[in-house]
């Protein structure tokens, strides 16, 4: 699997040598691959008006281009702060409350991403072919796309410490501009132009995938929600910043404190059993759940929950 930003082809239809060279010698004679665009066809012509574009056909022959637009902007932040703000309204009878979860989008935000991450999937499992996904710029539904087909394919991503390695390798070192996309959050009167909560759905859909395969994750819900929180304030440095520099000179990761040992115990699964198998979710809407966990946390005691978990530890240890 391969991830890049988009080509730049522009209006003229440029073409690269050395990236038609690179992606020739990934397969050999007779292969072929697949390249998922995360934009729509109709989005990635108009780039080439600002110098991007797609792939020309006839110079990458070897390559099956497919289009899956997802939203990584405004749309993607707005469906998070109408989610939010229906949630915190407990005013509301049922009749509201279901038409403004559909109304929101959030829930067929996380479907259409885990979606085309169980496309990438199926073509490297499947079709045992190559696969290249780029966006844009590569840094937002890219890495959404590639992170959780990672997840989906290799087991050893499900474990505490491939998680850990994951998010290094896909989000954090792929440069993910954290401090643009997560600069505030639902509750903000402020709308910046470049802030949307990419990571929150990579987040959410792993927690959709913890929920239909609840043995196969080593780790808990309470890791994500952790993560969730330093992405938008920490004491920590590994989600603050927008690249590795800034993050060396100034701030202390998060890693560090969470593989204490006391640390570490309480983000693990007490119910984990190593899965080699791909774990192929369903994307049927009756597959797909609010994570309440999240969106009800600051409206609903977990007292019940961390109870039901403690009890879960205990019964595990015993046995």
């Amino acid at each position: 699997m391969l991830r890049s930003s988009q080509p730049l082809t522009g209006p003229n239809r440029k073409r690269c040598r050395e990236d038609e060279v690179l992606l020739g010698t990934v397969l050999d004679e007779g292969e072929r691959g697949f390249i998922i665009d995360t934009r729509s066809a109709q989005a990635a012509k108009q780039a080439r008006m600002t110098g991007g574009g797609t792939e020309p056909k006839s110079s990458y022959p070897q390559w099956r281009r497919l289009h899956r637009p997802l939203e990584r902007g405004r749309p993607l932040q707005e469906s998070f702060i109408k989610l939010v703000d229906a949630c915190n309204d407990t005013t509301i009878n049922m009749d509201r409350w279901l038409n403004r979860l559909e109304s929101c989008r959030w829930l067929s935000h996380v479907k259409a991403a885990l979606s085309t991450a169980c496309l990438a999937a199926q073509c490297m499992d499947r079709e045992e072919a190559n696969v290249l996904v780029h966006g844009a710029e590569g840094t937002d539904t890219t890495l959404l796309v590639t992170a959780l087909a990672q997840v989906i394919l290799d087991p050893s991503c499900r474990t505490l410490v491939g998680f850990q390695g994951l998010l290094e390798r896909e989000w954090i070192e792929a440069g993910h501009p954290f401090h643009l996309r997560c600069a505030h959050s639902a509750y903000s009167h402020a709308r910046l132009k470049q802030e949307a909560p990419l990571f929150l759905l990579f987040l959410d859909c792993v927690w959709q995938l913890s929920r239909q395969f609840p043995f196969s994750l080593e780790f808990s819900e309470r890791l994500l929600l952790t993560l969730f929180d330093n992405a938008y304030a920490s004491a920590y440095g590994t989600f603050l910043c927008s690249n590795e520099k800034e993050r060396q000179e100034n701030t202390h990761s998060l890693w560090a404190w969470l593989s204490q040992p006391g640390e570490r115990k309480k983000y693990l699964n007490p119910l984990y059993s190593p899965n080699a198998l791909v774990i192929w979710p369903s994307v049927e809407p009756q597959s797909i759940q609010l994570w309440q966990g999240l969106f009800f946390r600051w409206i609903r005691s977990s007292q019940y929950l961390d109870e039901a978990s403690a009890e879960i530890q205990r019964l595990v240890e015993g046995s």
